[in-house]
């Protein structure tokens, strides 16, 4: 479906304001899909998905919609390990790309692995060399499995990320072990922190213990800082440290699953552990651990490795369930129209970008749904200043456009005609002169060219040139416009001497019917079909009558008294 550039600026708001509702970057894709066509059999066939797919979206659905991200499987270059392989196989080996590659042993690697009985035995593939490139990538999104199995719950179907999930609880304990690496220079400080703390302690204990000159000795040592003489005179205490130390370091060994003796024995306090001997025990456990991760990850991987293909079709539905949720969210309230032949209408429509805006039902061309009308193709709109003629062809377009997306339209009842091209011509208020005229016959010239299927949205064209002459190029573009059997709708105020040229046309109003207790229009922005409009000046008097004081008071008094005679 062509759309000229005004009719293009409301279909990115209506684009813009769906967009503004998804979450998900991966599901703007979805959208893509849906331009406004004017092929009526793909209208119908995205009405059908639309009407399958939405009601299935349920308010739930949104929170964990939100955590769902891409789980990308890692190509990485493992540095850590070596494959040996027969000559034979080294060229299809490095093509893998995944480890260093050797047709013999080498030193210097944590993981060996081989395919001619030397290593760990494994196949050429990378599921079995780097089986952590799939599990690792899973383990991290976690928070995505356990979002899409609830999100699956909520449609009542299986999901495979349970099965998943069941499976990587196999490396729970390895991975917690590796969480621990990454903060063992911490853990290590806090526990000498604790360790110093309980040796101040027993320190202070053993003083209460001694009398006399033993006492008055501890006391000195202690405040020279002689720790060394203490614990070679009192040996109570110093066995009371050593105690404390092996406590200490039984608690990093249960903690870190590995034998532990980190604490000088020659100096007892206070104690202070170096870093490179914390650095050698992060180097041996870090070892253990990717040995294990590396097991564990190859033995979860043969049990899931057949369940990746389905769950990558999970995380595509998932795109597109928060596609609709938004469309659903968006489209609360709507309705789907019915697809004729012969016109556009529509009953309690709503503008979508007005708040809390008056329905309105209107028409053009054959719509047997509504009263007043007798099939014309060209209406001409007429009314009052500010009544809202503007606003309903900027309604008229977004119930179009969105019929030709395939998605429901906001109002109650809506028939719509597929169409090949809209056209919608808004004034440009700052616009004045020759030139800005010639643009705009131009514009509208070309939107009479071709023979095509269209509807023509014009407002005001007049205010671009002299009223005398409007009526006379409006009346000819018009009388071209009904013969080739387009269908149009124009905002003037010119209506009653357009009517006299152009007898094929409707002329429907909007008036104003008074003023409110502040003196603001009171205007039923629902059009007459078939009566021309006012534009109320004598309204605007009145109320700038009631409004001004002093002179100005006493002018506006004046007119308005020439208009009541």
């Amino acid at each position: 479906m062509k759309l000229n550039p005004e009719a293009k600026a409301i279909y990115k708001g209506i684009r813009d304001e769906i967009k503004s509702r998804i979450q998900l970057k991966e599901s703007l894709v979805y959208l893509e899909k849906f331009s406004p066509t004017n092929n009526k059999e793909e209208i119908i066939g995205r009405q059908k998905y639309l009407k399958k797919n939405l009601p299935k979206i349920r308010p739930e659905l949104k929170e964990f919609l939100a955590k769902i991200r891409p789980i990308r499987f890692r190509r990485d270059y493992l540095h850590d390990r070596l494959l040996v392989v027969d000559d034979s196989e080294l060229e299809k080996a490095r093509a893998l790309e995944v480890c260093d590659v050797s047709s013999e042993p080498l030193d210097g690697y944590t993981i060996i692995l081989g395919t001619i009985g030397y290593g760990i035995d494994v196949s050429l593939s990378i599921a079995e060399i780097a089986p952590e490139l799939y599990i690792l990538p899973l383990w991290e999104n976690k928070d995505v499995l356990k979002a899409l199995s609830n999100i699956k719950a909520l449609l009542g179907e299986d999901s495979v990320s349970n099965e998943i999930l069941v499976h990587l609880r196999e490396i729970e304990n390895v991975m917690k072990k590796r969480k621990l690496l990454s903060e063992l220079d911490e853990i290590v400080r806090e526990e000498e922190k604790r360790l110093n703390e309980r040796i101040e302690e027993l320190l202070k204990e053993f003083s209460l213990t001694l009398s006399g000159k033993d006492l008055l000795d501890f006391l000195k040592k202690l405040k020279e800082g002689d720790y060394e003489s203490i614990f070679s005179h009192f040996s109570q205490v110093e066995n009371k440290i050593l105690e404390e130390m092996v406590k200490s370091e039984e608690r990093l060994s249960n903690l870190l699953e590995i034998d532990v003796e980190i604490f000088s024995r020659e100096s007892l306090y206070p104690v202070e552990v170096p870093t490179e001997r914390i650095e050698a025990m992060g180097s041996e456990l870090e070892r253990e651990i990717k040995m294990e991760i590396y097991l564990k990850s190859r033995e979860v991987l043969r049990k899931i490795r057949p369940l990746i293909p389905q769950l990558r079709e999970e995380l595509k539905r998932a795109y597109e369930l928060e596609f609709l949720r938004a469309v659903s969210e968006f489209t609360q309230g709507f309705t789907f129209p019915e697809l004729i032949d012969g016109g556009i209408g529509f009953i309690n429509g709503r503008h979508l970008f007005i708040r809390n805006p008056q329905p309105v039902s209107y028409a053009v061309g054959e719509v047997a749904h509504l009263n007043g009308l007798n099939g014309e193709r060209v209406v001409i709109l007429t009314g009052a200043n500010s009544g809202g003629k503007t606003s309903l062809l900027e309604l008229i377009s977004q119930i179009v456009i969105l019929a030709h997306m395939g998605f429901p339209v906001p109002a109650e009842k809506a028939w719509i005609e597929p169409l090949d091209e809209l056209f919608f011509f808004r004034r440009k208020r700052s616009s004045y002169g020759a030139g800005t005229f010639e643009t705009a016959l131009r514009s509208f010239a070309r939107s009479l060219v071709k023979e095509d299927k269209k509807l023509i949205l014009i407002d005001e064209f007049e205010a671009i040139t002299e009223p005398g002459a409007a009526v006379k190029i409006i009346g000819e573009l018009l009388k071209i416009a009904h013969e080739r059997e387009f269908y149009v709708v124009i905002v003037s105020h010119l209506g009653e001497d357009l009517k006299r040229e152009l007898p094929f046309a409707r002329v429907d109003g909007i008036e104003a019917q008074g003023l409110d207790e502040n003196l603001n229009l009171i205007v039923d922005r629902q059009p007459k079909f078939g009566v021309l409009g006012k534009s109320t000046p004598e309204l605007i008097v009145e109320r700038l009558a009631k409004k001004k004081r002093g002179k100005e008071r006493e002018i506006f008094e004046r007119v308005w008294k020439a208009f009541r005679g």
